[in-house]
């Protein structure tokens, strides 16, 4: 096997996708909390606090969620205004059920801005000081 090094395009698509599936699958309501300062991020700026925005994307809450490798489309009804909303991945911070709040808290992956920008607020309900810190190691059990 080479010792080159092996590019990996973003797993965030994925594991949204993933996790929005999981979450339906389960009768729960997936939401994404995102980092409304990525820019790109075309939300409404009045529901945005702290920077962020917390969004339901379940089926009966958006039309036409498209869940891409390099962003979230879909279009909804904020206050009775419909709006199309534009959402980089990059900018999803978390995906979780409304629920039980059982779901995953993305952190920054190599190539890719730091999704909450400074590394100083800590989205859903993590605080800094509990998230792992380096980069994650595999080993081989025999």
């Amino acid at each position: 096997m080479s010792e080159s090094k092996i590019t990996m395009t973003s797993s965030r698509p994925y594991l949204v996708r993933a996790f929005n599936e999981w979450v339906l699958d389960n009768d729960c309501t997936p939401y994404i909390v995102v980092d409304a300062g990525i820019q790109g991020v075309q939300v409404p700026t009045e529901h945005v606090a702290n920077g962020q925005i917390v969004l339901n994307i379940s089926p009966g809450a958006v039309r036409g969620l498209v869940i891409g490798n390099g962003a979230i489309e879909f279009s909804a009804r904020f206050g009775g205004v419909p709006m199309q909303v534009f959402i980089p991945l990059q900018a999803v911070m978390a995906i979780y059920a409304k629920e039980n709040g059982e779901g995953m808290v993305f952190g920054s992956e190599p190539g890719s801005p730091d999704p909450d920008g400074s590394g100083d607020k800590a989205p859903a309900s993590q605080s800094a000081d509990e998230r792992p810190s380096g980069r994650p190691t595999l080993k081989v059990v025999k």
